[in-house]
């Protein structure tokens, strides 16, 4: 029997539509879409449809999308970008955010970049009043750049993204925001409007391995890698076109009513939070929720007193429940998530647990992991 999968801000399954696109890539659009003759054009044709599908949904224009192999590589380009070759200037973040925002930050900071860390606020929200404080640090004429997400990757929270990009324009900054985890699933008014925005295809459907860079008109963006000329010199490498169907494909449905379908589960979200803390406590558990609205509609994070979240994680994988204790990019170690860890505590963070809802969940699975997670807290 398949595993009910509660863990889709960790990937999402591929959609039809997504897999009809690749597959018609794969049989009219397999040539190297940098080839100028007939084969490479229709190749071509593949990818620049994604191009403005993409760009369709970040509301930007088509030129502006820069494909990478996902947010990761986005992000980092983005954070690269008005800094490199330059001496000094000033990053405003926080930890609550993905990893490849926080090590990139930290390199920078390395490099001589004056990083200036944001209070995460007691509910995982930035708090405007301080991002204001912080731009006041700026010094004229230095590259300034506040780079967070727009729905947090464990919590859900979501950020007050208008406010901060107001806040950023008018001290002569700029923004960069990591829309992986909001393209989709929430109102596009809460995210779009940046000077650069990372996106993922997996998290809308799409396959993995395939992300964008989108930036504003006039925003210049310099390569991390050095080689042809594809992505105008960019980011050079032989793009996949079957990946740039998948992508653009699942770009469409996201813009076609994605922020809809997630909103739908908000009332299994809440059911699944519930009757979680019910069914723990009545086994002497205590179980807190993490962090404060807004939120998305699909994400649950909770903090599981007595357990480990990896341990929880394993043994309701034995139950055949799939959810996560935090971020997939941050699999495999033993220390908490340092986004909860900032918000709650290193020690409170190591009891996480993340469930995380998409368009094919149902109400039974959220009755099939109550009935897991009750039968777990229940051995001890």
């Amino acid at each position: 029997m398949a595993p009910v999968y509660l863990d889709h801000n960790a990937t999402t399954p591929p959609h039809e539509d997504a897999l009809d696109a690749m597959k018609a890539a794969w049989s009219q659009g397999w040539a190297n879409p940098s080839s100028l003759h007939r084969a490479g054009r229709d190749a071509r044709r593949f990818v620049e449809d994604a191009r403005e599908a993409i760009a369709a949904l970040a509301a930007q224009n088509p030129r502006d999308v820069l494909f990478t192999s996902g947010g990761t590589e986005a992000n980092n380009l983005a954070l690269e970008r008005p800094f490199q070759g330059k001496t000094g200037g000033l990053l405003l973040t926080s930890r609550l955010e993905h990893p490849s925002l926080l090590a990139f930050a930290e390199e920078l900071a390395r490099r001589g970049v004056r990083v200036r860390w944001l209070p995460p606020g007691g509910k995982g929200h930035l708090v405007p009043e301080e991002v204001e404080e912080a731009l006041r640090e700026r010094v004229a004429g230095e590259p300034t750049l506040l780079a967070t997400h727009a729905v947090h990757h464990e919590t859900g929270a979501i950020q007050p993204i208008q406010a901060l990009l107001a806040l950023v324009e008018r001290a002569g900054a700029e923004l960069h925001l990591d829309a992986v985890q909001a393209a989709g699933r929430v109102d596009p008014g809460l995210w779009r409007g940046a000077h650069s925005t990372a996106l993922a295809s997996h998290k809308l459907r799409g396959p993995k391995g395939i992300g964008a860079l989108v930036t504003r008109p006039g925003v210049q963006v310099k390569p991390l890698l050095r080689g042809g000329s594809q992505e105008r010199g960019l980011r050079p490498g032989t793009l996949d076109p079957v990946a740039a169907a998948g992508f653009g494909a699942a770009a469409r449905r996201a813009l076609a009513g994605g922020p809809a379908r997630y909103e739908a589960l908000r009332v299994l979200r809440d059911t699944l939070e519930h009757r979680a803390i019910e069914v723990a406590a009545e086994a002497g558990v205590r179980v807190v929720r993490t962090g404060g609205e807004p939120r998305a509609p699909h994400v649950a994070h909770l903090l599981v007193e007595g357990w480990r979240g990896d341990e929880l994680v394993a043994a309701l994988d034995l139950e055949g429940v799939c959810v996560s204790s935090g971020s997939a990019c941050a699999a495999g170690t033993a220390e908490p998530s340092p986004a909860i860890a900032a918000l709650v505590g290193a020690e409170r963070a190591r009891s996480a647990l993340r469930l995380s809802l998409g368009e094919v969940s149902t109400a039974q699975d959220v009755v099939a992991f109550v009935d897991a997670f009750r039968r777990v807290v229940t051995r001890r």
